[in-house]
């Protein structure tokens, strides 16, 4: 039996072109030395899973994962939720004798090597500032963050679409509070009647779902210059592919931002890249950790962006992971494009966790080998079950296997080096300093001020005492008032004037009606005439005849 196990795995993962190696498949608790459990690099645009229970080694698989694509010359991005991922920037430990003694289980030499690392950072704090432009950033993404309900976000895609029409450029948040802020004002309110109305309870909503979002500092994500999505495509001078992490754990209080950031990124690159088709490896992988963030409370519209972005992003030459827990955190719809899964332990304590288990059992291929619902309970850390897709594009066998450690540090850099990593990228300096250039929040208060000025320079006479604040507010909103009547006074006349006439169209049409039926009468009553008289000369005819 074991001879047979060795066979299935030799066939199932050899390679003769360039791969990433996972690790060795296990034969109850020993690992089969000599068998490499691999995945072809042009395999890794097809997207995958890593999932597993806390504590069961799924961030050091997505490290080792990405320390190899590193080598071969493929960049990654990688969501650092806790920031224990900033030691791939150095060497790992080649004293540690677990480390040492893991490599031994599979047969290989361990080789510390540190890569070319990147920090990127949402705050600004913990690496180069990552911004996106409120208009890039799009309704529904912005919806999500502010947590809008469907109809409250389909309004703000009328303000969205209300400032491209009317090249308003909405850059920052402050763009669009001074943009909702006018729309809802008694000139906005005529403005929008084009675009079907707004009711100003819903700008009001949307306004103060904003204010909460700007008082909790989100204001500094939104801006310029925008975050180049095409930077995370970059290799070192020795061929090294850059591995950029953003640094997570000072917004970790605010999970809906910053997994709707990662989502706008991925979005920003299906749409920045050009079709590239079957490449010998990817272009970048990106991946998603915590990645159930990203799709709790989704909408459904969101769902579907997802899902589309996934489905097609893989011919830009860009493979996604997403590390998780359990697989149920990942909607079908979206688990059934990832072409490789690696499925650390899972845990059962609960009856949802027995659902959950016998759910991703059936995920997996068949196997004759071993029992795979126990499998995934006898786990240890470091240990997963592995299906990738070989290179005919075909699901390979179930492989138990046990993974090789990192060749990176496991652990955070110190706070020295840290900062010292951080001041040094390449990045930082060219997104460090924001820019305010004019945009709708400019051109919209030089508009309003415009018109507090002609008001007022209509209302004082020479001699007269400036008017005060106060006094210019009252006068504004008399004035307002006042035109406001008038408008609705035109409006009544209008609709009176419009109501005469159809009484008028209706009157002369019933005459019209009741002459025409007049003379359908005489017609008839000629007409009815003249074939009684046939009919009775006829019949009297020839009643006389038979006489």
């Amino acid at each position: 039996m074991a001879q047979t196990f060795r066979e299935a795995m030799d066939a199932a993962y050899a390679l003769d072109e360039p791969a990433v190696y996972l690790g060795a498949p296990m034969e109850g608790t020993e690992a089969l030395t000599g068998v490499k459990i691999q995945v072809a690099l042009a395999m890794l645009n097809r997207h995958g899973l890593v999932a597993g229970a806390t504590g069961t080694g799924k961030t050091k698989t997505l490290q080792g994962i990405a320390g190899n694509l590193s080598r071969a010359g493929v960049p990654t991005f990688i969501a650092d939720v806790k920031g224990d991922l900033t030691g791939m920037a150095a060497p790992g430990d080649g004293t540690n004798q677990k480390v040492l003694a893991r490599a031994a289980q599979l047969g290989i030499e361990f080789e510390p090597f540190g890569h070319p690392v990147e920090l990127l950072s949402l705050s600004g704090k913990l690496g180069a500032q990552v911004r996106a432009t409120v208009s890039s950033f799009g309704p529904v993404l912005l919806g999500r963050i502010l947590d809008l309900n469907p109809t409250q976000t389909s309004v703000l895609t009328l303000v969205f679409k209300y400032c491209d029409d009317h090249d308003l450029p909405l850059l920052d948040l402050a763009d669009l509070r001074t943009t909702l802020k006018f729309l809802g004002s008694d000139e906005g309110t005529s403005v929008l009647e084009d675009y079907g109305g707004i009711a100003p309870a819903t700008i009001g909503v949307i306004l103060r779902a904003l204010v909460m979002l700007e008082q909790q500092g989100a204001g500094a994500f939104f801006g310029e210059p925008a975050f180049e999505v095409e930077d995370l495509l970059r290799t070192g001078p020795d061929g090294q592919g850059f591995i950029h992490l953003l640094e997570l754990s000072d917004v970790m209080d605010r999970p809906k931002l910053f997994s709707t950031f990662m989502l706008w990124m991925l979005a920003q690159l299906y749409h920045a890249l050009p079709e590239a088709g079957d490449l010998p490896k990817p272009k970048l992988v990106f991946f998603f950790d915590e990645a159930h963030l990203l799709f709790e409370n989704a909408s459904d519209v969101l769902l579907d962006q997802i899902e589309q972005t996934v489905r097609l992003i893989r011919s830009k030459g860009v493979g996604v992971f997403f590390v998780t827990q359990v697989p149920t955190d990942v909607p079908p719809s979206v688990l059934a494009q990832l072409g490789s899964r690696i499925q650390h332990a899972l845990r059962v304590f609960t009856p949802e966790d027995a659902d959950n288990l016998r759910k991703t059992v059936r995920t997996f291929p068949m196997t004759d080998h071993f029992d795979t619902g126990e499998v995934i309970t006898s786990l240890g850390i470091g240990e997963a079950l592995v299906t990738v897709l070989s290179p005919r594009g075909v699901p390979t066998a179930l492989a138990p296997t046990r993974l090789a450690p990192p060749d990176s540090l496991m652990a955070a850099l110190p706070p020295d080096q840290l900062q010292a990593r951080i001041s040094s990228g390449a990045l930082y300096a060219e997104y460090g300093q924001p820019i305010d250039r004019q945009s709708a929040h400019e051109i919209l208060s030089a508009r309003i001020a415009a018109a507090k000025a002609a008001v007022a320079g209509a209302t004082t006479m020479p001699g007269e005492a400036t008017p005060t604040p106060a006094q210019e507010r009252r006068e504004i909103e008399a004035r307002a008032r006042a035109l406001e009547r008038v408008r609705r006074e035109a409006e009544r006349q209008a609709k009176a004037e419009a109501r005469e006439e159809a009484r008028e169209e209706a009157a002369a049409r019933r005459e019209a009606e009741r002459d025409a039926r007049a003379q359908r009468r005489m017609i008839e009553e000629v007409g009815t005439g003249l074939i009684r008289g046939v009919f009775g000369t006829l019949f009297g005819g020839s009643r006389r005849r038979r006489g």
